[in-house]
């Protein structure tokens, strides 16, 4: 290799790194209550927190739902309509509005449930076109089986927890899942793809 192609090669190599080392990765938010002195580092840090929350909630939910023998979704939906059913259970919209999905994955999935007797699903008397979901008897026997287990899960991952923080957080997930619906529907409406980046140089 030549002097000036090794020349031009490690000035080429600076220039990358400097390049690199330049870079300023542009603002992910512009709201000022996200804002920490004009800086979006502390909104980051959040971001990050909340996935790595996501990610071992849903660690726990598969665990959960393996030990009674059914898939992670399925444990959400067996603890919701036991929480939920009251004395003549709970329809199919009313379970996937509590739960933030559609009403086809419900029926889907409860159908699932019900076909190994784990959920009962029986005709609305008040609307035959409805049906209404309850926990069978071998689902009560299951979720009971694991009750102490997920006590002492609960109890664990939320135990920096005091009254005060337990409210705050309630209150401002609750206002999340507002907000970051109409974030979805923004990008649902999006139209076309990105076009891919063009290498330069």
């Amino acid at each position: 290799m030549s002097i000036s192609r090794l020349r031009r090669g490690r000035a080429g190599k600076a220039n990358k790194d400097l390049d690199a080392a330049l870079y300023v990765l542009p603002a992910t938010v512009s709201r000022a209550a996200l804002l920490d002195n004009g800086s979006d580092g502390r909104f980051r840090t959040l971001v990050g927190d909340l996935l790595t929350i996501s990610t071992r909630m849903e660690i726990v939910r598969e665990h959960l739902g393996r030990r009674i023998g059914i898939s992670p979704p399925q444990y959400s939906l067996m603890i919701a309509v036991a929480h939920l059913q009251g004395h003549n259970g709970i329809s199919v919209s009313a379970l996937a509005q509590a739960l933030h999905v559609s009403s086809a994955f419900v029926a889907s999935e409860t159908g699932k449930l019900a076909r190994r007797s784990l959920l009962f699903k029986r005709t609305n008397p008040l609307d035959r076109r409805g049906m209404l979901l309850s926990v069978a008897p071998a689902g009560r026997l299951a979720i009971d089986r694991i009750s102490a287990e997920i006590r002492a899960v609960n109890d664990l991952f939320f135990g920096a927890l005091d009254s005060a923080s337990f409210a705050a957080l309630s209150a401002a997930a609750n206002a999340l899942i507002e907000s970051s619906s109409k974030a979805v529907r923004y990008i649902n409406s999006v139209k076309g793809t990105p076009q891919p980046l063009r290498r330069t140089g």
